[in-house]
């Protein structure tokens, strides 16, 4: 039998550098594991921005469309079922995330600069008209029927927070008001016949000393809102009274004739839910 022999080639190496090989392969990939985990996380760290970037932006957008759509619905009269539902969802936001107090300290702060600078005539006949029904807010007789509303959009203490902030703003003016010497004229949409009880609520609350409180007669209670408080304006300027400004949270009380020197319109935080509430409920007797 014949033998033959078989040439192999290689690499010879000794345990001691097989073993530093092996250990740098090693090294190398742990590098190459840890490079992979912090590109994943830095990406989504990049999503995660970018996603709230998006999220705020959308945001942003609604609220400036919802600001936009509540003006265009108090000029209108919209009823709360002709907001879009994006909105509603809004009105909670407004007040939960402090922008209604934010707004109310800049239009009172406004009223104020005024009144610092312009004082009475002297002969008596200058006056400042207030919304009435603003004041009456501030009772949980029409306090309770709306918290509903906004206790679906995940807000409880919403309602209740902005009332308190309304009463807390607006009695700090009607104050100022009165250490001015100003004489007041209150008008409220509800009927004569509440009249008792509506004195009996706004003095309650702190709202005294007026000159005047007007309220619809029976003939008025059918007649557009619009027009009742333009008329009571008008038959104040046919007296001789000069209306030196006219302050409400209503549209309906700033527009038309004689509406004064001066208008100043505070935040409504509950439009859609007041707007026809005034008109339909009545006060306890």
């Amino acid at each position: 039998m014949g033998s033959h022999y078989v040439m192999e080639s290689g690499i010879y190496m000794t345990s001691f550098v097989a073993a530093i090989f092996i250990t740098g392969l090693v090294t190398v990939g742990m590098l190459l594991i840890t490079l992979l985990i912090a590109l994943t996380v830095m990406l989504q760290s990049c999503e995660s921005k970018s996603a709230g970037v998006v999220d705020i932006s959308n945001s942003s957008e609604n609220y400036d469309y919802c600001k936009v759509f509540s003006l265009h619905a108090e000029l209108n009269r919209l009823d709360i079922n002709d907001f879009p539902e994006v909105c509603k969802i809004h009105a909670a936001h407004y007040i939960k995330e402090g922008q209604y107090a934010r707004d109310l300290n800049l239009s009172v702060g406004m009223a104020e600069n005024f009144f610092n600078v312009v004082k009475p005539l002297e002969d008596g006949l200058s006056l400042v008209i207030l919304d009435a029904d603003d004041f009456l807010t501030s009772n949980s007789h029409y306090i309770d029927p709306l918290l509903s509303r906004f206790n679906q959009f995940g807000c409880d203490d919403c309602l209740k927070e902005a009332t308190k902030l309304n009463y807390m703003f607006s009695l700090k003016l009607y104050k100022k008001l009165q250490a001015g010497k100003w004489p007041l004229i209150l008008f409220s949409r509800k009927p004569e016949k509440q009249r008792n009880a509506t004195t009996e609520h706004l003095i309650s609350a702190g709202y005294n000393g007026w000159s005047s409180l007007i309220m619809r007669s029976d003939d008025e209670m059918q007649m557009d809102s619009r027009e009742y408080v333009s008329r009571l304006r008008t038959a104040l300027h046919i007296k001789g009274f000069h209306i030196t400004a006219m302050i409400s949270s209503q549209m309906d009380a700033l527009i038309g004739p004689s509406s004064g020197e001066r208008v100043f319109k505070l935040p409504n935080h509950i439009y859609y839910n007041v707007q026809n509430y005034f008109t339909s409920t009545s006060l306890p007797q």
